[in-house]
């Protein structure tokens, strides 16, 4: 036991390092939404060096910001994938932020709670109410955090963007207090290998189980198959996708075409092979797609500079 909690926060340390602060979402507020009981989250190191976090109940945001001089005013929410039954903290949170902050762009990793009737009132609206809280955070946060309120961006990889989805198709119903008003729009939207629709031709089960839970009626379906979602407000989008992910490509593409059908600007990395889960690195290419949104992000926002 002693040696495996020597080797779990060992693989914390680089993130402990760099992460500036972690903040209880809610602060001292009570969390919306919630049933109190005992807090039984779970971290741990899978047996392929993924950190899963699982029984997320009491959320938090951690801020990694650039040094001095670097930052660009850009801020990004990641939601970490994991098919809304665990959080991949690791490859598809710590590890994204760190290098955004390297690349001048403040990021905020959430752990966002997980869809649970013990824990949540209705937990269909769980993860989204934290998704607006982040945003509602950090845009009402931007001058002490040196960030452009009109700059905030969410990024989620697989479940994770599907909830990034939905807090970019879903702003206009407000789950949470907002007695400011704050826009709870995020500005960009970067999509990782993310679940998009629940159509059963093309969605994932698991997560749509475990979000919707067991046979969900159509009208939830619909309501949270995002593509149907899309409106001309819907924030610029980036996809990354490969053709052989066993979460079908085709969640990217039909997004794509919502998008485009409504003028919405579209960037897009699509890999012929990679797999699902690779996280920042696609190791079946050349292709750095951090590079690319790095740049889609810098024309995107040029014209405010």
């Amino acid at each position: 036991m002693k040696s495996m909690l020597s080797f779990v926060l060992m693989a914390f340390l680089p993130a402990l390092i760099s992460a500036q602060t972690v903040y209880p979402l809610y602060g001292v507020q009570s969390i919306p939404n919630s049933i109190d009981g005992p807090d039984e989250e779970k971290t741990e190191m899978g047996d392929e060096g993924i950190l899963r976090i699982s029984k997320v109940s009491r959320p938090t945001l951690t801020a990694y910001f650039s040094e001095k001089g670097k930052a660009t005013g850009q801020g990004v929410i990641i939601c970490p994938g994991g098919g809304y039954g665990i959080l991949a903290a690791g490859h598809e949170g710590a590890d994204v932020a760190q290098e955004f902050a390297k690349r001048g762009v403040a990021a905020f990793v959430l752990k966002y709670r997980l869809p649970n009737d013990e824990t949540m009132i209705n937990k269909t609206i769980g993860p989204l109410q934290d998704a607006q809280k982040a945003i509602q955070m950090v845009r009402e946060s931007a001058k002490e955090w040196n960030i452009n309120p009109e700059q905030v961006g969410i990024l989620g990889f697989s479940a994770g963007g599907h909830l990034a989805s939905t807090a970019g198709t879903h702003f206009h119903q407000v789950q949470i207090e907002n007695p400011k008003e704050s826009s709870l729009r995020p500005d960009f939207m970067v999509l990782v290998y993310p679940v998009i629709s629940f159509d059963p031709a093309i969605g994932h089960s698991g997560s749509a189980k475990n979000l919707l839970g067991e046979n969900p009626p159509q009208e939830m379906l619909d309501k949270f198959s995002n593509e149907k979602q899309v409106s001309t407000d819907t924030p610029p989008t980036y996809l990354v996708h490969a053709k052989d992910d066993r979460v079908s490509i085709q969640n990217s593409y039909v997004f794509e075409m919502a998008l485009k059908g409504k003028g919405i600007e579209v960037g897009t990395t699509y890999f012929e092979t990679g797999g699902h889960g690779f996280g920042m690195v696609n190791p079946d290419s050349n292709i750095f797609w951090m590079d690319e949104v790095e740049n889609w992000i810098k024309k995107l926002f040029a014209p405010l500079l």
